[in-house]
């Protein structure tokens, strides 16, 4: 039997050609995959469910399409995993929670799942979350403690953290996470990955997210050309979300300039949020490389800021209300069964008013009128995903930080959820321990295109190569 395990190496892109070309078939890329999973999973606990036989069942299915010469899709037998907070149907979704049942139907997709399979995509598993989706590490008293694919010790961030660790380990090319302040974004950081936060409603959301309009869908990949083609996917049509977007125009088009992509833009470079930050000397001097790298692509750069005061206050408040709304149906024993920092904000969500909400909100609209007059200016912003790389597992904030809560050590990601902004993180170097570093690209909203273009550019320099992690 042929040797198939390079295919846990190749990108979508490159697994639809060879499929296209008869080089090897979607049945040997999932069994190639699910070997990478059994291999990699008692090491950094990415999946909480893996359904080998489905998966393999589908593969099949695919193989026979592609031997027709009938791909059925974009996507067609490319495998991909789904973070367990998205709906999908044959399986429960527990979203991390001890106090969720497994009972049901479970007969039902959510919107970006619902796109995938339609495209053909093969649904290797489901990953890891903590609670609801809650902080920006993943632990859960339900699924235990998930790990970084560079150092097994240290978190994998979060709330995505099952997608990005999986997909760095090469346990299947795409999946698909939600970032509701950084979700996306950390854990494809600390792991090494691509991945971005589009436009709000861009990607449609059901069931909504007890976190409201702060919460997105997003693609975690390998390399931006992944990303635009999941999110073509996934940006489809569902009338089930009435906030929905059209779908993203032109990304896939914008990815056509290569390392011309930011020729002639202006990007605004913020070290360190006018200060606000501070950011660990290997993180800003990696990032300040990248932005070098952008200079020297054609994109004008200049150091200027925001001036935009930190929205914690206003973030914690709609942040924390939308914890107290998940544990409004439970009773004392569910509650008993939550993590106990969760329990934390949600009885700091009970305490709030309407009143107290309403002024978050004006808050929130006020932060976003300041981005749009920057972006007036500026057509892209640029700054550290993160302040720091990756710390010890199953801690919500580092030791000896002085932070109580995960947003301490995130002052670069949830504020582009207040404004519902398009954000991406982009590898661009590695710390002395080997750990991941990410640049963060932030557009005007709907300009999703326009970041993913700046965000190849730098894949096709070269600037967003960093070493493979050991165990991949």
């Amino acid at each position: 039997m042929a040797d198939h395990t390079f295919l846990t190496d190749l990108t979508a892109r490159q697994l639809l050609s060879g499929y296209e070309k008869g080089d090897f078939s979607p049945l040997d890329a999932t069994r190639a995959v699910l070997d990478r999973i059994e291999t990699v999973q008692p090491l950094v606990n990415a999946f909480v469910r893996v359904d080998a036989e489905e998966a393999l069942a589908q593969a099949e299915a695919s193989t026979a399409r592609w031997h027709r010469k009938e791909p059925r899709g974009l996507l067609d037998g490319v495998p991909v995993s789904v973070k367990d907070i998205f709906l999908q149907r044959g399986g429960p979704t527990l979203r991390g929670s001890r106090a969720v049942s497994a009972e049901g139907a479970w007969d039902e997709d959510a919107p970006a799942v619902a796109r995938m399979r339609e495209h053909g995509a093969v649904f290797v598993g489901k990953t890891t979350t903590p609670e609801f989706g809650w902080k920006g590490v993943t632990d859960s008293p339900l699924n235990g403690v998930t790990r970084n694919p560079y150092d097994f010790s240290r978190t994998s961030g979060g709330s995505s953290g099952g997608s990005a660790a999986a997909v760095a380990l090469g346990a299947a090319p795409l999946s698909i996470g939600t970032d509701g302040g950084g979700s996306v974004r950390i854990p494809a950081s600390f792991c090494g990955i691509f991945g971005i936060k589009p436009t709000y409603g861009r990607v449609p959301l059901y069931p909504s997210s007890p976190f409201g309009t702060l919460a997105h869908a997003g693609p975690m990949t390998r390399d931006v050309a992944d990303a635009a083609l999941l999110l073509d996917v996934i940006s489809g049509a569902d009338w089930r979300d009435w906030s929905e977007l059209a779908p993203a125009p032109g990304v896939t088009e914008a990815l056509a300039g290569g390392e011309d992509g930011v020729r002639g833009l202006r990007i605004a470079y913020s070290p360190s949020f006018g200060g606000q930050v501070a950011v660990r000397p290997e993180v800003a001097s990696a990032v300040r490389s990248a932005v070098i790298r952008l200079s020297e692509l054609g994109a004008y750069i200049e150091e200027a800021d925001p001036d935009v005061p930190d929205p914690v206050e206003a973030f914690h408040t709609l942040w924390f209300s939308g914890a107290a709304r998940v544990a409004q149906p439970f009773g004392p024993e569910q509650r008993e069964l939550l993590d106990p920092g969760l329990r934390e904000i949600i009885e700091a969500g009970e305490r709030s008013s309407a009143l107290d909400y309403l002024a978050a909100v004006d808050a929130r609209m006020a932060l976003g009128r300041r981005l749009g007059h920057f972006h007036a200016t500026y057509d892209l912003l640029v700054m550290p995903t993160l302040p720091i790389t990756a710390f010890e597992a199953g801690m919500e904030v580092p030791k000896g930080s002085g932070h109580h809560r995960w947003t301490g050590w995130t002052p670069f990601t949830y504020p582009f959820n207040l404004t519902q902004q398009p954000a991406a993180t982009v590898p661009c170097g590695v710390d002395g321990n080997g750990l991941p570093i990410g640049l963060q690209i932030v557009g005007a909203r709907h300009q999703d295109a326009l970041v993913m273009s700046a965000a190849h550019a730098l894949y096709e320099s070269g600037a967003a190569r960093i070493p493979a992690p050991a165990g991949s």
